[in-house]
């Protein structure tokens, strides 16, 4: 009987070690309810992002994917944009293009109404921004009166300034009745002039977006920044130049971006205002008004697909150098943040 009782109290230490341990290892272990609940979890999170994604996904397939490879395949063809495509040219019409001296031209047309955007319009927009950031009387309507021009369409922008600008239009009889008669000229048919009122009108009609952003990027900066630079002694431009352009840079170079890929796909305003081949004669073409001249209205549905397909390629290079180059030390900040 002692032998017996006296057992017992090793036996139920060991009974009760035993349980312990087994309890360390259930707890260690993770409940099969819980992880249950975490894969419906996961696969709950997966069908939202694969119903709320989808519409997007189907309409850019639809309307922009399944659009260039439809072009990519006529473009092999030379077709007048009615029936099936029968007459296989395979890379001439590539090669055409490419070896064309009027697309060399529209090609440098289009870059250089690309640098004068970035030149003309940066400045510009960055200058009226910090202005429209101070304290100033009026400011609320003159921040609308520089984002109108942006809003307001480009059919009725082209027509008045058409208007405006002709040989006996309102622009030359206002120099005459100030007295500068000798400043006159053909704004729209000179080839000397055209491409300078070009800038002109995307200036005055695309420098409002370019204000609206760099207000935003100004006002997301700390007021407290400037104040303990004006408290360390240092000038207005001395701010302005070492803290609010680097702040601004991310902002700068979104805009950029989008004043590049704009300036490549031109075609509204130069339709409108001198027409497909009117602006070949005046300097204003772009490769959107060469792809509309030698394709739909040349009936040569074939190489105006071929040359959409060209305009693609080259902005889509563009917008990957600048990407990589450029925006890059951007999207890895972003990157960072999202992975911390």
């Amino acid at each position: 009987m002692s032998d017996t009782l006296g057992a017992d109290p090793a036996h139920g230490r060991q009974s009760q070690g035993t349980q312990g341990a087994r309890g360390v290892a259930k707890s260690a272990t993770p409940a099969p309810p819980r992880a249950a609940a975490h894969r419906r979890g996961r696969a709950r999170m997966r069908l939202e992002i694969t119903v709320l994604s989808a519409p997007a996904i189907i309409m850019f397939l639809a309307f922009v994917i399944f659009p260039i490879v439809l072009a990519a395949y006529y473009g092999f063809y030379r077709w007048k944009g009615y029936g099936d495509p029968t007459d296989w040219v395979g890379l001439g019409n590539y090669k055409l293009i490419l070896t064309d001296p009027a697309f060399h031209d529209v090609l440098w047309h289009n870059g250089l109404l690309l640098v004068l955007s970035l030149v003309v319009q940066g400045p510009i927009a960055i200058g009226l921004a910090l202005l429209l950031n101070q304290k100033i009387r009026g400011r609320s309507a003159i921040r609308v009166l520089v984002f109108v021009p942006y809003i307001v369409s480009e059919i009725i922008v082209g027509i008045g300034w058409g208007l405006i600008l002709q040989s006996n239009g309102a622009a030359n009889g206002l120099l005459e009745r100030i007295g500068l008669g000798s400043l006159t000229a053909d704004w729209i048919a000179d080839p000397d002039l055209a491409i300078w009122t070009l800038i002109a009108i995307i200036t005055w009609k695309y420098i409002g977006f370019a204000v609206i952003l760099m207000l935003a990027g100004l006002q997301s900066i700390p007021e407290e920044i400037f104040e303990a630079a004006q408290i360390d002694g240092a000038t207005y431009w001395q701010i302005q130049r070492r803290i609010t352009l680097p702040l601004l840079g991310p902002t700068i170079r979104i805009w950029a971006f989008l004043s590049i890929i704009g300036s490549l796909q031109l075609f509204d305003l130069v339709y409108i205002i001198w027409g497909p081949y009117v602006a070949g004669t005046t300097g204003t073409s772009t490769m959107a008004i060469y792809m509309l001249a030698q394709g739909r209205n040349a009936g040569n549905y074939g190489y105006g697909s071929a040359v959409a397909v060209v305009m693609f390629v080259i902005s889509l290079v563009v917008a990957l150098i600048y990407q990589r180059f450029v925006l890059r030390r951007d999207l890895r900040g972003a990157v960072t943040e999202g992975t911390v």
